[in-house]
């Protein structure tokens, strides 16, 4: 659970100051009228607030997995002893197999959702790199274009919209640009990496599931074997009572 977390402390935190760097660009260099992108820094508004949630969730989730993970561990050291398993118990821990199962999925199309961004803004790097060759400085640069409108992240109306030539390379050029297209790709890679922790925690729950109910069922036949022990004594010591009286 601890690499979830870490991954999950990426993912949260580069993606919101990501988030906060795109919208100064679209600001700064796309969008300049504030009405042509407002549905779009509400949306990014929302996302920041979903990091939020989803931080807080998984750690609340992680203090109540490590709880039931002791539950579940002392479950398999108590195999032999007097301790007893429960139903209930037993059917939370296949509750969290399940959870963890379908946090997984999701954290799937999380991790395709969050190389979107990487694909943008990497289109628009390997543009600006494509200025600095030799071929491009014989022709126009004015002719080599960034158009962000045609991804549907501000309308048709906005103005300018799209940025060329040199004012391409200036957009490039800036922090906000470096440091968010950067924190893109830590934010996605930390997505993929809780995808790979995930699964690997769902077969460590999935392993003390199976575990707990061995030893449900190990119990159970310690159960009846007691008694029929028990039943095997008593028959042996009437028979020996009344052995003795006949004598």
């Amino acid at each position: 659970m601890c690499c979830v977390r870490f991954n999950l402390a990426l993912f949260c935190g580069c993606g919101h100051v990501a988030l906060t760097g795109t919208v100064t660009i679209l600001e700064n260099h796309f969008s300049k009228i504030p009405s042509d992108h407002t549905m779009l820094t509400d949306v990014i508004q929302l996302m920041q607030y979903v990091i939020y949630g989803i931080a807080s969730f998984f750690f609340l989730y992680g203090i109540i997995l490590l709880a039931e993970g002791f539950y579940t561990t002392s479950a398999v050291k108590e195999l032999h002893s007097e301790f007893k398993t429960t139903i209930c118990g037993r059917c939370i821990s296949g509750m969290f197999v399940f959870l963890t199962y379908i946090l997984g999925i999701a954290w799937l199309g999380v991790f395709g959702f969050s190389a979107v961004p990487v694909f943008l803004f990497y289109n628009m790097w390997s543009t600006c790199e494509a200025m600095k060759s030799p071929v491009a400085n014989v022709t126009s640069l004015d002719s080599i274009c960034v158009d962000v409108r045609q991804y549907g992240i501000i309308p048709w109306n906005a103005t300018p919209g799209k940025a060329c030539g040199s004012t391409l390379g200036d957009i490039c050029n800036t922090s906000e640009f470096y440091l968010s297209y950067h924190l893109y790709i830590v934010a996605c890679a930390g997505a993929g990496a809780t995808v790979i922790a995930l699964i690997h925690f769902l077969m460590i729950l999935s392993a003390n599931w199976a575990y707990l109910k061995d030893a449900s069922h190990m119990h159970a036949y310690q159960d009846i074997k007691m008694k029929e022990e028990q039943e095997l004594q008593d028959i042996q010591s009437r028979s020996k009572e009344c052995l003795n009286s006949y004598s």
